[in-house]
């Protein structure tokens, strides 16, 4: 027995002894050893940018979302043998079922007490709420106790939305996350949010967190602030995108069609103002922006024709005038191939430019046999010049690359140059054939198309985008206005006369129609891709178009100018009306300044307020009642307001006076944060919203 006590006290003094080194001696150590337990680091989420139209609109922005969830071991509903959960949980059920309405109050109930009883640390509650929902979740009993009674966590996200919808959809892009195989999260991004997604993105931030009983307290001291991503300022404008959409989804649908795409590009400068891809849904007759068919390669069919014709002439091989026998029967031997027309030409001979205009193959394929018979491969030097050799230079990734037949003679080089001549066995985009279309409008200088036009930061222009020139001088003068020629020719006597009789203005382009191979699709199948490409207005051009269009098999209309050209025709009378009839798509261009500034409100107090100010402008703002002023180039540009029922406006740059004018014109109730201009809104324009619906305007 006294060896037992003996040993239990040199137990205890050796239990002492090491409680007091470990507290005196090794204390540091295992208390840092602790932190780094119930510590961690934690990133905090940057704001992602917004992508705007070069008016301001937002095409693409991040709203915020909620993932609730519930720790039912919190201290505050276990107290007093769980006083707080047992008074208030009915009161809370009740809320939930009322307000959400996806479940009874008994189920909700049910749910809830099985939780209590499990002590579930992380129960979901409501995953993706809004803030609106979030806000009205805020004050139900129970949640509004707080956290540490309630046990609420809150989990903010963002969801990527697009205030218009379906207007330039695919090219805007999507950025949406998903969970792959491995179990990380990954970003998919397309269009503009994948090519500017490091900008859009910003900088995370990090905080050190310390896990306690209850939840995770920030360690004060041990922050870094996320820097937010960058706002990207398109080149795009909303009411022309709007009617480039329209146009061509009214045509697509008359016929059923695959797919169809529209562009509308600035002759000058290479500013994509439009851009509409629309493709028909495999399980139904409706069409969305599923696809870039502006960049997607395909045989382009006789909207070639004119490369081969500024080729020949600027090779010296032919000279406007030269004349080319097509025959009367529409098929004829040229070199090693029989060519078909797809119709009688109206005279047997035709001069160079007719067959550009009438869109003989046999005519242009006679023009390129005669021009590079001997040595093909010259040819591809020619197309490498009007940049159809090489991608397009677009500032969009993942751009594929054109597809071009061999021209070396011992590879069947002759055959494919004189197939070549009139739009096969070459496959580029849309998007090059355009900006070789637009060279010619801007007498021989290629600039490359463009769709960023800023980049900025909290409103800061951070870069500003500029045209650049690809080629200076894609051909000699006298070969450009022989094309010109040729292009205006196919509308007053050619191809495209028909679907522009009584247009008040001059246009110039061509139609294009080609049999389709690719994929599963084969020649035999019966499908088509009409196209038109062109300028307008003709003397003085300012826009560019193209617009193309993929039939369905056995379709009963399938000509470039049945089909593509109407949709043109459609496009430039629209954009003339409203933008080039004056001369200049501005309202009002006053002498530069190097402030930045936007304002927005009533179109007429805007020309009121000119008017006194005797500033001299041109009113083209009749058919709205609201408008956005905005700095551009160191110039103020007046724009329409797009206002439309059922569908949230934008009151950015507006004054408190106009937007709760024109906001409870249209049944919404304003609430109002701070002084000054409306900076940001809690609807975002763009979105449905119901009469009677609060809206909240945070004033700067």
């Amino acid at each position: 027995m006294y060896l037992c006590f003996i040993g239990i006290v040199l137990l205890c003094i050796l239990v002492l002894g090491r409680a007091t080194v470990i507290q005196q001696v090794q204390g540091e150590h295992w208390r840092s050893m602790g932190d780094s337990m119930h510590q961690k680091i934690v990133e905090i989420n940057a704001d992602r940018g917004t992508i705007f139209s070069e008016d301001g609109q937002m095409l693409s922005t991040s709203l915020p979302q909620f993932d609730i969830y519930m720790d039912f071991m919190a201290e505050g509903l276990r107290l007093k043998n769980g006083k707080v959960y047992k008074e208030n949980i009915d009161s809370f059920a009740t809320a939930m079922a009322d307000y959400f309405k996806d479940k009874t109050v008994k189920q909700y109930r049910k749910e809830f007490d099985e939780a209590y009883k499990k002590g579930s640390r992380y129960y979901s509650l409501k995953k993706k709420i809004s803030f609106e929902d979030y806000k009205t979740l805020r004050g139900f009993p129970l949640i509004r106790l707080g956290k540490n009674k309630s046990g609420i966590i809150v989990e903010e996200t963002s969801k990527r939305i697009a205030p218009f919808g379906l207007l330039a959809n695919r090219t805007i892009g999507l950025s949406r996350e998903y969970v792959n195989s491995e179990g990380k999260i990954k970003k998919m991004n397309v269009g503009l949010e994948m090519s500017y997604d490091s900008l859009l993105n910003g900088q995370n931030g990090q905080r050190v967190v310390r896990y306690i009983s209850g939840g995770a307290v920030p360690v004060e001291g041990f922050q870094v602030e996320p820097e937010d991503g960058r706002d990207i300022y398109t080149t795009l404008d909303v009411n022309m995108q709007d009617i480039a959409e329209t146009a061509l989804l009214r045509m697509l649908q008359s016929i059923h069609a695959e797919y169809g795409t529209a562009i509308l590009m600035e002759t000058q400068t290479g500013k994509i103002k439009a851009i509409a891809n629309l493709g028909r849904n495999p399980n139904d007759t409706t069409y969305w922006e599923n696809d870039n068919y502006a960049l997607r390669v395909t045989e382009p069919g006789s909207t070639i024709k004119i490369a081969t014709f500024l080729a020949a002439l600027d090779k010296g091989a032919s000279k406007p005038g030269d004349l080319f026998e097509v025959g009367g029967a529409a098929r004829m031997q040229v070199g090693p191939r029989i060519i078909t027309d797809a119709h009688a030409m109206p005279k047997p001979v035709l001069t160079i430019e007719e067959c550009i205009a009438h869109s003989s193959n046999i005519g242009m394929g006679k023009v390129g046999m005669k021009a590079f018979g001997k040595d093909p491969e010259e040819f591809k030097q020619y197309l490498a010049k009007y940049h159809l050799t090489r991608k397009s230079t677009i500032d969009l990734s993942a751009v594929p690359p054109p597809q071009i037949a061999p021209l070396q003679k011992d590879h069947g080089g002759l055959m494919n140059l004189i197939t070549m001549s009139f739009g096969y066995a070459i496959q580029i985009s849309p998007m090059q054939l355009l900006t070789l279309y637009n060279a010619i409008a801007n007498n021989g200088k290629m600039v490359s198309p463009y769709l960023v036009n800023s980049i900025r930061n909290k409103g800061v222009v951070v870069k500003q985008m500029e045209p650049r020139v690809l080629e200076e001088e894609i051909a000699k003068p006298t070969t450009i206005k022989a094309a010109k020629k040729s292009l205006e020719l196919v509308v007053t006597d050619g191809s495209g006369k028909k679907v522009f009789e009584g247009v008040p203005f001059k246009i110039a382009g061509k139609t294009g129609t080609a049999h389709v191979a690719d994929g599963n699709t084969k020649y035999g199948h019966g499908v088509y891709q009409a196209s038109f490409a062109g300028y307008f207005p003709a003397e003085n051009p300012q826009y560019t178009c193209i617009v193309v269009i993929r039939t369905r098999a056995g379709a009963g209309l399938y000509y470039g100018g049945q089909l593509a050209a109407p949709v043109f025709r459609e496009i430039a009378t629209k954009v003339y009306s409203m933008y080039v009839e004056r001369k200049t798509p501005k309202s009002y261009e006053g002498a530069k300044d190097s402030t930045s500034y936007f304002y927005a409100g009533s179109a007429k107090a805007i020309k009121n307020v000119l008017g006194i100010l005797n500033v001299p402008f041109v009113d083209s703002l009749e058919a709205s009642g609201w408008a956005t002023m905005y700095a551009k180039r160191f110039k103020p540009v007046i724009t329409g307001n797009v206002v439309r029922t059922n569908v949230m406006p934008s009151v950015k740059g507006m004054g408190l006076r106009d937007a709760i004018h024109l906001l409870e014109q249209m049944g919404l109730r304003v609430k109002i944060q701070g002084n000054g201009k409306v900076q940001g809104q809690s609807i975002a324009p763009g979105t449905s919203f119901a009469k009677g619906q609060a809206v909240i305007l945070n004033l700067a």
